[in-house]
């Protein structure tokens, strides 16, 4: 809602150097020199070895066995390394790359995962089928080749990956000394401690109560133990588990949830036992993050695109604001992004200019359950044009520049303005934690017919807790539907 707030003393702008600006917790750390020097890296990097070995192995065979066949299509020929044509080389960076997306150079239980090795390179094989016929609908890959090869490379991996993992073993029981953290009640401390000590080896260097889970004091402790798992029961429901185990992520360290602990982050677990506990293990990937920076360049590209084609939109708003009534056809208000920087939110304008002076005796009429938000369903402020713009929600697409501009996305919760984040509750903030959208799993699920706070509040973390790029995506083509319905929108 564009109404008019003066920025409360403790919320006023804040200098960012460079040195100093946090990113979205769902940004990809760097790949620093000693994670690449732990015994993880180093067991990565020898999966790394033999699974390129494997693949090598599988299509030299493959290429022996169709000596007398149909060779390659040149067309797929666009260099030769070794011995071997492009389309291996591309075929094999990959076979690595989804590896390393799905986990397989993470905990020893995804590296001894060999039957789901073998299904990613059979969906490798298969999606490169299709980008053939994409690149050029008239090529015939030699058949024999292709299936010669594509058998071996699953053989050949799974084959590698028992011996490897057999090799390493011994390694493996002498070097993977893995420190723990944990977090739990206080009835609980001792007793996971004692589990621990006597079932496993794996040494505590820290413990703290699941009341202080997301509390900033917990999360620096864990750093500074050198922590490199950390082991969790009984996350408070109203802080949930997003700002832990984003945290975590990004700093690289494992979490490992005992059942009880969140529901809602089951589905990113993978079920292990650790010292007779069952736990779902949620790994820092070695290397990642592409999902993020595909968000991040889809909010780009997207938001510039979208800026192109409305500019014809774009005018014929600003012609029907000017001449519905005085005052500019933008407004700008101040509103809160990432980590709690304020910046300048732009729309439509909607409203009278007095709005901001006739805002003080609006609030008695406010019809959402605990104030924080502040909404009338028949707001006298809101112009003819106004009217229109909010119930299709065209009032929001001057936001494209806001995200062009590096300041919001195109999905995430939304910006709020400085009055009603004045009376957040502490829990309310983590949503502050990853870049605001223009719209959200907030807006798809009710928009302005949710009246309570704490409800959007929870779906804007459970969007955070369950965020994909596929979620981004079917967010935004529910938002295009309700749009065109004009659905929970005034």
């Amino acid at each position: 809602m564009d109404c008019y707030h003066a920025a409360p003393a403790y919320m006023k702008r804040q200098p960012h150097s460079p040195s100093t600006v946090r990113q979205d917790i769902r940004a990809p750390r760097s790949l620093r020199l000693k994670d690449m020097l732990s015994w993880q890296g180093q067991r990565s990097l020898v999966l790394v070895l033999s699974d390129s070995l494997a693949l090598i192995l599988a299509w030299q065979i493959a290429r022996f066995l169709n000596q007398f066949f149909s060779p390659i299509p040149e067309q797929l020929v666009w260099w030769t390394w070794f011995s071997l044509p492009s389309l291996f080389w591309v075929f094999i960076a990959v076979t690595l790359l989804v590896f390393a997306q799905n986990g397989l150079y993470g905990s020893i239980n995804q590296v001894k995962n060999y039957v789901r090795a073998g299904k990613l390179v059979s969906i490798v094989y298969l999606m490169s089928l299709v980008a053939i016929y994409f690149y050029d609908p008239k090529l015939d890959p030699p058949r024999s080749l292709f299936f010669s090869a594509w058998m071996g490379s699953v053989v050949l991996i799974i084959v590698s990956r028992l011996m490897v993992t057999g090799l390493l073993r011994p390694f493996e029981q002498a070097y993977a000394r893995t420190k723990v953290f944990v977090i739990a009640p206080a009835r609980r401390l001792k007793r996971l401690a004692e589990v621990l000590e006597k079932r496993s080896r794996y040494p505590i260097v820290g413990a703290a109560l699941a009341a202080t889970a997301n509390s900033p004091s917990t999360y620096q402790a864990i750093l500074a133990s050198g922590a490199k798992l950390v082991l969790v029961e009984e996350i408070p429901a109203a802080d949930l588990a997003s700002a832990l185990y984003w945290k975590l992520r990004r700093a690289g360290i494992t979490m490992q949830l005992i059942p009880s602990s969140r529901e809602m982050l089951y589905r990113r677990g993978v079920p292990e036992v650790v010292a007779g506990i069952p736990t779902l293990r949620l790994d820092a990937p070695l290397v990642g993050g592409w999902d993020y920076r595909c968000k991040r360049w889809m909010d780009f590209v997207g938001a510039a695109v979208g800026l192109l084609l409305l500019s014809p939109v774009f005018l014929a708003i600003a012609i029907a604001i000017r001449l519905d009534s005085p005052g500019p056809v933008f407004f700008r208000q101040e509103r809160i992004g990432l980590h709690g920087k304020v910046f300048q939110v732009w729309k439509f304008r909607t409203m009278s200019t007095d709005a901001a002076q006739r805002q003080a005796e609006l609030e008695q009429h406010n019809q959402t359950e605990d104030g924080i938000l502040f909404k009338i369903k028949h707001d006298p402020r809101v112009t003819r044009i106004g009217h229109i713009l909010r119930r299709t929600s065209l009032d929001e697409l001057p936001q494209l520049f806001n995200v062009v501009l590096g300041q919001m996305s195109l999905v995430g919760p939304r910006p709020l303005p400085l009055r009603d984040v004045a009376q957040f509750d502490s829990w309310h903030h983590i949503r502050h934690q990853v870049l605001p959208g223009i719209t959200g799993l907030w807006q798809v699920s009710g928009r302005s017919d949710i009246d309570s706070f704490d409800d959007a509040a929870r779906l804007d973390l459970h969007y955070i807790d369950h965020w994909s790029l596929n979620l981004d995506l079917d967010i935004l083509m529910e938002t295009f539907r309700i749009v065109c319905l004009g659905k929970g929108a005034y």
